[in-house]
């Protein structure tokens, strides 16, 4: 285990200035940790520049709009305090985490007035799955808990509380000695995995999930760009896990996971082939500051 977040060495940018990292605290009764009242973004920064930022800061302020409240900063300013960050803490290739949430003021469920905060924080961090694993395609369980309806909850924002399911999920796939989880909807539909999207390719052509109760993720709508630069065709549809045994590959995306092959989901089985790895290549260039662009 590595150093414990709190003590890592460095500045977040917190309401508005820089401060140091075990400086950046809030109150045990703060309403985000109590109610889920807090929206946050993963992102990676690639050569000292956070790769889609200004689409991350808009998927941001819009998931708490979603949530009810508003973020009292623009998404340009977000954007420059993610940029100070990574500047600040020289930390070019970096994971970045902004994160918004409502404050102490008022404990209870009606928290209309408390104060919106918001920080930002970034540093170290390597591939999500092990290098030597991610090449032959990583085993995914399969999740007990489902995506709920989406009449249920704010599925198109990225909220703390909807990872709930997620994180237990995460836990028990890895305790079955699988990399993550794979989840169905409440439909019993494919969906995502705890915290990426997942695709299938049969003859040529790709499949992936409509996105209509979990988010469609910025490195997915990337990715489906990729692919079409190529002309590989992808199809957007209801999948059912019945269907898996006839894919021939299948891979995840998502900020931390870029593009991972799969090889294994509970009892099907895949072999990572030259569309997953080509796609691999293709974010790997495209998310480079300079050069963002697929060879025909």
């Amino acid at each position: 285990m590595g150093v414990s977040f709190d003590k890592i060495d460095g500045v977040i940018w917190y309401d508005g200035k820089l401060v140091p990292w075990a400086a950046a605290n809030v109150h045990v009764l703060t309403h985000g940790l109590h109610y889920a009242s807090a929206v946050f973004e993963g992102e990676r920064a690639y050569g000292g520049t956070v790769f889609k930022s200004r689409e991350h800061s808009e998927r941001l302020k819009q998931s708490a709009q979603i949530l009810d409240f508003e973020i009292p900063y623009s998404v340009a300013e977000i954007d420059a305090a993610k940029q100070l960050v990574i500047d600040t803490n020289n930390l070019p290739d970096a994971y970045v985490r902004p994160i918004a949430w409502r404050g102490s003021e008022m404990m209870g469920v009606a928290a209309q007035s408390n104060t919106i905060h918001l920080a930002v924080a970034a540093w170290q961090w390597p591939s999500y799955f092990d290098p030597a694993e991610k090449l032959k395609g990583i085993r995914i369980g399969l999740a007990d808990y489902r995506r709920p309806d989406p009449q249920t909850i704010p599925a198109m924002a990225k909220a703390a509380g909807l990872y709930m399911i997620c994180t237990i999920s995460k836990h028990r796939a890895e305790r079955a000695g699988y990399a993550d989880a794979m989840m169905l909807d409440w439909q019993g539909r494919v969906a995502e995995c705890t915290g990426a999207n997942i695709f299938f390719i049969q003859d040529g052509k790709i499949h992936t999930p409509i996105a209509d109760c979990f988010l469609a993720g910025i490195t997915r709508a990337t990715v489906i760009d990729l692919a079409r630069r190529r002309g590989i065709e992808v199809i957007e549809r209801r999948i059912l896990p019945e269907e898996l045994s006839g894919f021939s590959e299948c891979f995840i995306t998502g900020t931390a996971a870029e593009v991972t092959p799969v090889s294994e989901i509970a009892q099907w089985k895949f072999k990572p082939g030259a569309i997953s790895e080509r796609l691999m290549a293709d974010y790997s260039a495209e998310v480079q500051p300079k050069g963002r662009a697929v060879a025909a």
